[in-house]
């Protein structure tokens, strides 16, 4: 009897949480409670109050010396110890890769400068993601893998010390320093990372490092727990800049990013749970944020979607995308909120995009974009695109999106542009009391169903349905 009871419990919950998945919202109200109440559980790592200093472990700040060394004894003792703070002082100290452990709050002091070395040989072969597929490749500059209670804070700078004649020309374009007579090239290698994920490979069998010139992450904990990222300023990016990859319980607060290099992305958190970046600024040369759960088989097979994230009270100065979700998200993503924020740039192309294609497949859904301030863009205010990659058999869904109080004053191409499968529309997209000045076209959509529009004024006229 007890075991029936136990069976029909566990069934109703299962077919609750089904069907909230499967809910859409009918006013802001509700994902604004969701909100509050996810802001609970997102909380920053409490540390030991202890000191380890790294000039005590033999570094000095004098930017030539090579500081690898002592970041790890630092760390190392500091972890052994049971935690605590690895400060930096003032100075500018080089260093290699750095691998952060548990319990360690590596402190840069405002004034101190960690500076990462060119040099590739200084940066480990570690388990990675590389555009959303897992591998064996250069350590990011700063890793953790497994760790819990973990952070970087201070008002000190990283500086990835990347331009176009170190590490950026390796992408294989003209504007960032490749020539046809320099080595140094991904597309092959990437080619090849993108053949061993499709005929799913063991990812530590696919190894890449020296010869491949596929350029690591700035920072990337792997599978960690609650990772706090406070008031650093960074800048000079090989890649990708904020990239935790299957964490869960991150804060990501008053961080600066200015960094204008290739794939450049500001924070792309990827198959995540209860993540919290707010008050941030953003000055990138590609996406602001890009929200991500893996690239096809490997987002697949492993799973997990992004989930639970609130994008709150940033500023996206410069910038490819505003909030983006996609285009590695074949892991799906849910339950993603993006409020209070202010972007405006000429190359910004969206303020909010989805971009996904069938190579990836995935749900997308309950997406709520509020009070959201944009000055000039370029292409959309809302952009959803389920043909971004090469196509595949996995049809994407995307569902429940919810934009409420976006005013836009620049204005660009469209204020709405859709190109959806007309076997998966895009379905209840919401907008309410927005007002998109100064665009050429006020939509270009298809395959949009269970539309609401309500206050919505398009270049100064009422648009009550994209008919």
């Amino acid at each position: 009897m007890i075991k029936k009871l136990i069976g029909s419990i566990l069934l109703n919950v299962s077919l609750l949480c089904a069907m909230a998945q499967d809910a859409h919202w009918t006013m802001a109200s509700q994902p604004l409670a969701e909100i509050k109440t996810l802001k609970k559980q997102i909380v920053a790592p409490q540390f030991r109050k202890k000191d380890y200093l790294i000039s005590t472990f033999g570094a000095k700040g004098d930017g030539s010396s090579i500081n690898t060394e002592a970041f790890r004894k630092a760390i190392d003792q500091c972890n052994k110890d049971g935690g605590g703070r690895v400060v930096v002082p003032k100075g500018t100290f080089l260093t290699g890769a750095i691998y952060l452990k548990s319990n360690v709050n590596l402190y840069v002091s405002e004034g101190a400068t960690i500076l990462f070395s060119r040099d590739s040989s200084d940066y480990p072969m570690v388990f990675t993601r590389w555009e959303g597929m897992e591998c064996m490749n250069f350590s990011p500059f700063i890793y953790a893998y497994e760790e819990e209670n973990i952070a970087i804070t201070g008002k000190g700078i990283l500086d990835g010390n990347a331009n176009n004649d170190h590490w950026w020309y390796w992408c294989g374009a003209r504007q960032y320093g490749w020539q046809e007579n320099r080595p140094g090239e991904q597309k092959p290698a990437r080619a090849i990372l993108h053949q061993q994920m499709a005929e799913e490979l063991d990812p530590r069998q696919r190894i890449y490092g020296d010869g491949h010139f596929l350029r690591p992450n700035f920072v990337q904990p792997y599978h960690c727990k609650n990772v706090w990222i406070a008031d650093v300023k960074m800048i000079n990016s090989p890649m990708w800049n904020l990239n935790p990859v299957l964490c869960e319980n991150v804060l990501i607060e008053r961080v600066k990013i200015v960094s204008h290099g290739p794939n450049n992305d500001g924070c792309d958190p990827e198959a995540c749970k209860n993540v919290w970046i707010k008050d941030c600024y953003f000055d990138t040369g590609d996406d602001c944020i890009a929200i991500k759960s893996g690239r096809d088989e490997d987002g697949r097979n492993i799973g997990r979607p992004a989930e639970n994230h609130i994008i709150e009270n940033c500023m996206m100065k410069d910038g490819h995308g505003g909030v983006v979700i996609g285009s590695e998200i074949a892991g799906g993503a849910r339950n993603i909120y993006a409020l209070n924020n202010v972007m405006d740039s000429p190359n910004l192309d969206r303020a909010l995009r989805i971009k996904t294609s069938s190579s990836r497949g995935g749900v997308i859904e309950n997406v709520f974009f509020y009070n959201t301030e944009v000055g000039q863009y370029k292409e959309a205010a809302v952009r959803f695109n389920m043909f971004y990659e090469k196509p595949g058999k996995h049809i994407p869904t995307i569902r429940n999106v919810w934009v409420e109080n976006l005013n836009v004053k620049g204005g660009g191409k469209y204020a709405v542009l859709s190109n959806a499968y007309e076997s998966s529309p895009v379905t209840n997209f919401t907008m309410i009391n927005c007002r998109i000045d100064g665009v050429q076209e006020p939509y270009k959509v298809d395959h949009l169903e269970q539309v609401t529009l309500k206050n919505v004024v398009i270049n100064g006229k009422a648009i009550t349905s994209f008919d």
